[in-house]
């Protein structure tokens, strides 16, 4: 594909609208549908980097970077890095057990609504069919169009597809390498490890002109629903990159009749443009803004590493209930190995998010904050890489959704040991649930629970043990 005339049909695309690229049109975007019913989607984070399993998905940077452990580890396991550089790890990658179908019926069993396989990390390698670069996984390594695979399996089973693009942190990524005797020097490896430039550097036009082209190709091929940016998009001199793309991407969703979102981090898009994405982390209160989070299974890497120091489904569960009591989805990644395997403990974690929605979902799927999101004493720390830092959820914390103006849904996040809820919120004297309360249930119980309301709590005695820590009640207002 000629890049200069295809840079010219983006043009032509933006100019048709109905998004130009400007904020002011591209405020009037709104989040699809499928988007704030789905709440729950799987990232996946698999490339070459997978290879080395060592640290995290950062290896091709670290590897060049002569102070950090990494670069130590692979002088001693791999050679010196003019002998064996981050490019030799490409034929070892070969994905030989990569099964799409596979994996997209695990995603489907996990209770996930859709799925964003990164289609190229900071390292420069595609997993796609990129008309732009020769180091693709089409034309390397698996020999096999990953994205594509990815995408069609994905929709036989009903999810909505998306992806990501971390491409623009590539201008720097590599920059270690020039600092030495490195592989990255190497003239026949620069359309590969460059541009390499230093840190601090705004990228330049024909850099950025390439992110765009490739981006928009991207959209072209796979038709994504949603497409996810890392953080480095926020840089000055791309705002009117970024402005041009989502106009291209939203004008491309209104041609398809397909309700599409751009997921940001930081200030890169304006709140009414795009999705904000909290990396890590989550919202201490609830937002106006459909919003998500994006973390993984693992608390030490995106990306399959030897010593992956996992969470628990009960953690992530109780994350993705507050994140949903606060108008937020949770996007959970996992990291498959060289030859396309998902680790056990990864598949493991997944079926075990999909039995409790199997019960629960329907105080999750097709809801909506609440007046209120919660109450119970657990502090959760607002912002980026916060996700470790909370406490275990105790009994007394509660969330809450909400379908229309009759049905609320309040789910506790850790069991009473007494067998009794008390959800000051629904108190009588504090008339936030207003009106007379016809029926509580708690999903996925054959037998019914006892309840009473109080001035000061909705009182209610479980039928036994539920199945799960979490557990979801279904209060309904007489009409």
């Amino acid at each position: 594909m000629d890049k200069a005339l295809f840079l010219k049909q983006i043009d032509r695309v933006v100019d048709r609208g109905p998004f130009a690229p400007t904020w002011n049109s591209l405020e009037q975007y709104q989040v699809p549908a499928w988007y704030m019913d789905g709440k729950f989607g799987i990232f996946i984070h698999w490339g070459v980097y997978s290879v080395p399993a060592f640290g995290n998905e950062w290896y091709p940077r670290q590897m060049y970077l002569q102070n950090s452990n990494t670069f130590k580890h692979h002088i001693e396991k791999w050679g010196p890095h003019n002998k064996f550089g981050y490019k030799d790890f490409i034929p070892m990658f070969k994905a030989k057990k990569f099964d799409a179908g596979e994996w997209a019926d695990l995603f489907r069993k996990s209770g996930a609504r859709f799925v964003v396989p990164v289609a190229e990390h900071h390292d420069g390698f595609a997993m796609y069919n990129c008309a732009f670069s020769r180091w693709t996984a089409v034309r390397m390594g698996p020999r096999r169009d990953i994205i594509g695979e990815l995408a069609k399996a994905v929709r036989r089973k009903g999810m909505v597809f998306g992806l990501s693009s971390h491409r623009i942190e590539h201008w720097w990524f590599m920059n270690g390498g020039t600092q030495f005797d490195s592989d990255v020097k190497d003239p026949a490896c620069l359309d590969f490890y460059g541009p390499a430039k230093p840190d601090n550097t705004q990228p330049d036009r024909e850099f950025m002109d390439d992110w765009l082209a490739r981006c928009c190709e991207l959209v072209d091929k796979y038709e994504p629903q949603l497409f996810w940016f890392d953080w480095w998009i926020e840089q000055p001199s791309l705002k009117s990159h970024l402005r041009r793309f989502a106009s291209y991407y939203y004008n491309r969703g209104a041609e398809w009749a397909k309700g599409v979102a751009i997921n940001y981090k930081n200030d890169a898009y304006t709140p009414k443009s795009a999705v904000f994405d909290i990396e890590r982390g989550q919202l201490a209160g609830v937002s106006d803004f459909f919003w998500q989070t994006d973390t993984a299974v693992a608390k030490n890497s995106w990306g399959y590493i030897d010593g992956m120091d996992y969470k628990t489904s009960e953690s992530i569960v109780g994350d993705l209930v507050d994140i949903v009591s606060k108008n937020g989805a949770l996007l959970l990644n996992i990291g498959p190995r060289p030859d396309g395997t998902i680790p056990q403990q990864d598949q493991d974690i997944l079926l075990e998010v999909g039995k409790w929605l199997a019960v629960n979902g329907e105080a999750i799927y097709d809801t909506r904050p609440w007046k209120v999101y919660g109450e119970g004493p657990t502090q959760i720390f607002e912002g980026h890489f916060t996700d470790t830092k909370r406490n275990a959820f105790t009994s007394q914390d509660i969330r809450f959704t909400a379908k229309g103006r009759n049905t609320l849904y309040a789910i506790a996040l850790n069991r009473p040991e007494n067998g009794e809820v008390a959800i000051h919120s629904l108190g009588a004297n504090l008339r936030l649930f207003e009106g007379e309360i016809d029926t509580v249930r708690l999903l996925g119980a054959r037998k019914a629970v006892t309840w009473s309301r109080e001035p000061g709590a909705l009182r209610i005695k479980l039928p036994g043990k539920p199945g799960h820590n979490v557990f979801a009640l279904e209060i309904t207002r007489k009409t």
